[in-house]
């Protein structure tokens, strides 16, 4: 006598198979549960609930022997930078990268109690921050006056705001977006294109006639950084005329830029092609394109400063090329520097290229 087809062994088969395909799929496993956990570690990071720290400088003839200072130096919300040149620092103040500079002078009365005299020097630069420091700054005194209570007023604060650039939120947004926009187009295109090729044998057919192989690469190289360019034309062009994307030397800027541009492009298609090189199947590229990319996207101040990260993923943050680019190309732009005034970044992206380059020669693959 023949059994009854069993439809719940039948379910529980097909269940059963089902859930040991999808470990089976490890692109699955990274965007359902690997990259959730990485947003969630970054975006956790995020010091003072998302408020960047505020950058303070302090005057070299400055009292740094006194309870307002020590407050500050163990607040959460405010982080010292220390300068040997003070031009440099004043600079950065009326560029907006320092709150506030402060100059603490002690000053005692009749009663020889201890007084301080608190001026915190920022610019218009500063946006907003400048505001917030104020703000806390006198809290903290009120604070330090009110645990003494017999102590009376210790602290006299003097404001003062001086004229800095005018900084606009696209003059942050743009370059990051070039950026962005430059990182997953040439990852994406590069890759799949070699990829491609290499599947369906063209490259082994070019690789047997008398084309050499450099000229190959760099046939294919150029196509797609002639497109990419054409876009980051696009984007400056829309930012500038529409969004009042500042240009600070107007068309030396604007070159100056691409030139910079096509250096990051340069890098990420060694970066494309070590990956078309190394995988088995193009189902394989997303996940590698996106484990190299996202962590950039979120930590080389696409979208908002790297500032919001404590120090040691902000140390982390520098090392990233994404990040060498967007400051690069910030200072070219609204500060009006030149490409041999960004040479730290430029340096650390030439490190890059070698080394990526370097490995592209040991893993590339034609056939």
């Amino acid at each position: 006598m023949c059994q009854p087809y069993s439809q719940s062994k039948a379910l529980w088969a097909i269940t059963k198979a089902s859930f040991i395909a999808i470990f089976a799929n490890p692109i699955s496993l990274v965007f359902s549960l690997l990259f959730p956990i990485i947003f969630i570690l970054i975006f956790g990071a995020f010091g003072n609930n998302g408020v960047p720290a505020q950058r303070i400088a302090v005057r070299p003839e400055s009292d740094t022997l006194n309870p307002i200072f020590d407050s500050l130096k163990k607040s959460s919300f405010v982080r010292f930078s220390s300068y040997t040149d003070t031009a440099l620092m004043n600079g950065d103040l009326i560029k907006g990268k320092l709150t506030a500079i402060l100059n603490i002078q002690p000053q005692n009365d009749s009663a020889a109690k201890p007084k301080y005299f608190v001026h915190a020097q920022s610019s218009s630069a500063g946006g907003n921050a400048v505001y917030l420091f104020l703000q806390s700054l006198e809290n903290l005194s009120l604070k330090i006056e009110t645990a003494n209570l017999h102590g009376g007023k210790q602290f006299t604060i003097q404001p003062e705001i001086v004229e800095g650039k005018k900084y606009r939120q696209i003059d942050f947004i743009l370059p990051g977006q070039i950026g962005f926009s430059i990182l997953f187009a040439t990852l994406f295109g590069i890759a799949f294109t070699f990829f491609s090729l290499r599947e369906q044998l063209i490259l082994k057919r070019f690789y047997a006639s008398p084309v050499r192989r450099l000229n190959i690469l760099i046939g294919i190289g150029v196509s797609r950084l002639f497109f990419q360019l054409i876009n980051v034309v696009v984007l400056i062009l829309f930012g500038y005329f529409f969004l009042h994307f500042t240009l600070q030397h107007g068309a030396a800027t604007f070159i100056e830029m691409l030139i910079l541009s096509v250096i990051m492009l340069f890098l990420l298609m060694g970066v494309g092609l070590i990956f078309s090189s190394i995988v088995k199947a193009d189902t394989s590229l997303p996940l590698l394109i996106n484990l190299f990319g996202f962590p950039q996207m979120l930590l080389s101040g696409t979208f908002f400063p790297v500032t919001v990260f404590p120090k040691w993923l902000q140390d982390i943050c520098y090392f990233l090329p994404l990040t060498q680019f967007n400051n690069a190309m910030r200072k070219i732009s609204f500060e009006g520097l030149h490409l041999y005034d960004t040479w730290k970044e430029i340096g650390l992206l030439a490190v890059w290229i070698i080394i990526i380059y370097t490995v592209l020669v040991k893993v590339i693959r034609w056939e």
